[in-house]
């Protein structure tokens, strides 16, 4: 009996493979965009894309982990950590942790965030408005979370700094 390719694959293979996908469609339908209107264009609809898809996100993780709001820290690590089990990938090359205090850090590798390495190849780096942590902030609007991030940033660090890292400081 021939088994089929789910069963072939292990979880973690088929949250990769699908992730590859789906940023493959997220970086086509950007470069397009650019092609055709340019970087501030494609910058802008990429935020507004952003921000109208991560209620629907949060929607969907919170009605699959059972979780009606985010009152404390420990509740944030465990929805977190569950939903980056499906939505952050290792490919994308981003480390989170929770040192405790309410706060949460991000760390990209050495120029090896992916969104880094797609938009560089546009040759546009300079003028590219990060969108991985932009959707991170907007994750944490549509949780209702009150929060700051530090750096808060906006254009893509990584031509000047060689890497990219913050952290996010919650209020519960």
């Amino acid at each position: 009996m021939t088994r089929s390719l789910s069963e072939k694959l292990s979880k973690k293979e088929i949250v990769e493979f699908l992730g590859k996908c789906w940023m493959t469609h997220d970086g086509m339908w950007f470069y397009n965009t650019f092609m055709e209107n340019g970087i501030q264009s494609a910058n802008r609809i990429n935020k507004a894309a952003i921000k109208s898809l991560a209620p629907v996100e949060i929607h969907r993780f919170k009605k699959l982990i059972g979780v009606d709001s985010i009152k404390n820290y420990e509740m944030f690590k465990d929805f977190f950590a569950k939903a980056a089990e499906f939505l952050i990938p290792d490919f994308m090359n981003i480390a989170f942790e929770f040192p405790g205090n309410n706060i949460a850090t991000w760390k990209f590798t050495e120029k090896k965030c992916f969104a880094y390495n797609g938009i560089s190849m546009l040759g546009v780096i300079d003028q590219y408005e990060c969108g991985p942590i932009y959707r991170i902030k907007c994750w944490m609007d549509a949780l209702g979370v009150a929060y700051k991030v530090d750096p808060d940033i906006d254009k893509c660090v990584m031509p000047s700094k060689g890497e990219c890292f913050g952290k996010m400081v919650f209020q519960f």
